[in-house]
């Protein structure tokens, strides 16, 4: 039986002192065809373990259905894994943020009435609970001294950042330990004495998240775990985007450095992201400092391997310092070709918008929670009073980004991140409002909130009820004639010689999503910074294929272009 366990000073792999080399690979942003492969080039870098996060939404979206196939199959990717020879680390969380949208938490949970969020809560703990069985049920049999793979797991993320209910932690502790979890339990928090001793408990092994001045983090995390190894087990290496900034890179060589100040002093590392992969579909988190900040569809993360799969000047500056430590393979992955370039008519078949069908009339409009939507867009329809002239419209709140239409001409915008939510119209018979959840907060005390038009809604100081809420189902839409103005679904067709990985570039079309033969590529906006989604190969075939747009704006031109490479947006000069 292999053994792994914390001795004195280090990791134990069968009593022997080992240093943990690991990067961070999300599944749930991987087409699972690409998994080997992003393993095996993780692994060319050098690295002896793989990580990942367990989303328990991506797991979970309705409570009680629970998902453990496909794009889910945490199994096969754990076996996947150990069939390459590399160790895995799972963080189960609950809570696990990165960038993801609700922070990994269902629905169904955050919304649930009175519940506690990351505490020690009867409703949070019971469900909580119920999910890590799940979960362990998987990871169990595939530890390291069963004769899997798994050598760390970890206790809740970062939750010193954000409470200090021991508590809860001991909870779930206990679970974890009840449900056979034997390999060490580790927790992580930024090297800040407050949140290492908030994040904490006795018996569990501190580790750090950090990317930079990695000698003065790693003394700070020593003062809080004096024996055992020390381990940074977020080494940013990189940073996210969100829409309305740059694009964000760290130059490769100080990234390196701070990468061998690591490991020459013994330090574990886990690297986040190896591969950062994608915000498929409507999957991308928010954050909210004040102003809300959409995460963009891109996970690239300036990553060693970059989102469609190939090595990068990252990747070999990485690899070159993680020589001096440990045996690199001799096999170097190839850089990424130009992908294939050309254009597609695309037919505009009219709007998209289904006609009112409400689920729900009330006096305010009711939250996407309310109606029970996990979509991104709900249509709110109210009649309107007899008025003379212009009138001032005034919400509570927009979340997050809202088209007002009055007997269906466009009168106006509404943005969360611009903090609007007043704007003047025009008399008619009938007021329509679009919402689009643009991603749910991954951070701080906004996590789980709730998403549509908050009332009370007034219509010159007086108030404006009778609400419907129909909500929007993206993967139905049909155009409902022709033409290719304004809000308008576009359709196109195109042949491949093979399947192969694309790049399609957005920037004549204004907002919305697209999909490729079904497959949801995400949300794309002439907004900075993303110009190009990425289509993985899998998702595309041999002879035809189709792209359909769902354009909520504008379309500049009726023309999918896809282009030789990505195009992320503009870096900070």
């Amino acid at each position: 039986m292999t053994t792994f366990s914390i001795g004195e000073t280090d990791f134990l792999l069968d009593g022997k002192p080992h240093q943990v080399i690991s990067g961070t690979l999300h599944y749930f942003r991987i087409h699972p065809d690409h998994w080997v492969d992003r393993i095996r080039t993780a692994k060319a870098m050098g690295l002896n373990t793989i990580e990942t996060y367990v989303a328990w939404n991506a797991h979970e979206p309705v409570r009680g259905e629970w998902d453990a196939t496909g794009w889910n199959d945490l199994g096969r990717f754990l076996d996947l894994i150990a069939d390459e020879g590399l160790h895995a680390i799972v963080r189960p969380g609950p809570y696990i943020c990165a960038e993801w949208h609700n922070g990994g938490l269902p629905v169904w949970l955050t919304s649930t009435p009175g519940i506690g969020i990351r505490r020690s809560e009867p409703q949070f703990i019971d469900a909580v609970s119920e999910y890590l069985r799940r979960v362990y049920e998987i990871v169990a049999p595939r530890q390291i001294d069963r004769g899997g793979n798994v050598v760390l797991v970890q206790i809740e993320n970062e939750y010193g950042a954000y409470g200090s209910d021991k508590t809860y932690l001991r909870e779930l502790v206990r679970v974890t330990e009840d449900a056979g979890i034997t390999v060490p339990l580790t927790t992580v928090d930024q090297p800040m004495p407050w949140m290492l001793e908030a994040g904490s408990l006795p018996g569990l092994h501190l580790t750090g998240s950090f990317g930079s001045r990695s000698e003065e983090r790693l003394a700070t995390l020593r003062e809080h775990q004096p024996t055992g190894p020390l381990m940074c087990s977020e080494f940013w290496d990189g940073w996210f985007d969100w829409w309305g900034s740059i694009h964000h890179t760290t130059d490769p060589a100080a990234s390196a450095h701070d990468l061998d100040v690591l490991l020459a002093a013994g330090a574990s590392v886990n690297i986040y992201m190896v591969h950062g992969g994608t915000n498929f579909g409507t999957t991308n988190g928010a954050n909210d400092k004040g102003r809300f900040d959409p995460i963009v569809t891109s996970y690239d993360y300036d990553a060693p391997i970059d989102e469609s799969g190939h090595p990068t000047a990252k990747f070999h500056a990485f690899r070159e310092v993680i020589a001096k430590y440990a045996p690199v393979p001799e096999l170097v992955p190839a850089p990424r070709p130009e992908a294939p370039a050309f254009e597609v008519a695309l037919s505009g078949e009219g709007d998209w918008m289904p006609a009112p069908t409400p689920v729900a009339i009330a006096d305010d409009p009711p939250s996407f929670e309310q109606i029970a939507h996990l979509g991104p867009l709900v249509r709110y329809d109210v009649e309107l009073p007899a008025f003379a002239g212009p009138a001032a419209l005034v919400f509570a709140e927009v979340r997050d980004l809202a088209w007002v239409h009055v007997d269906d001409t466009p009168v106006g915008r509404l943005s969360r991140t611009l903090h609007e939510r007043a704007l003047t119209i025009p008399a008619g018979a009938r007021l329509t409002v679009l919402v689009e959840d643009q991603g749910r907060v991954n951070y701080a005390d906004r996590l789980g909130e709730a998403k549509g038009l908050f009332g009370p809604v007034t219509l010159n100081g007086e108030p404006l009820t009778g609400w419907t809420a129909t909500p929007v189902a993206l993967e139905a839409a049909e155009g409902t004639g022709a033409g290719s103005v304004g809000r308008v679904l576009l359709r196109g067709s195109f042949d491949l010689d093979a399947s192969a990985d694309l790049f399609l570039d957005t920037t004549s079309w204004g907002k919305g999503f697209a999909f490729v033969n079904g497959f949801f590529l995400g949300r794309y906006w002439n907004n900075v910074p993303q110009n190009t989604l990425y289509v993985p190969g899998p998702a595309t075939r041999a002879g035809a294929n189709e792209i359909v747009v769902l354009e909520l704006e504008h379309a500049v031109e009726a023309v999918a272009r896809f282009v030789a490479e990505p195009s992320l947006g503009q870096l900070e000069e």
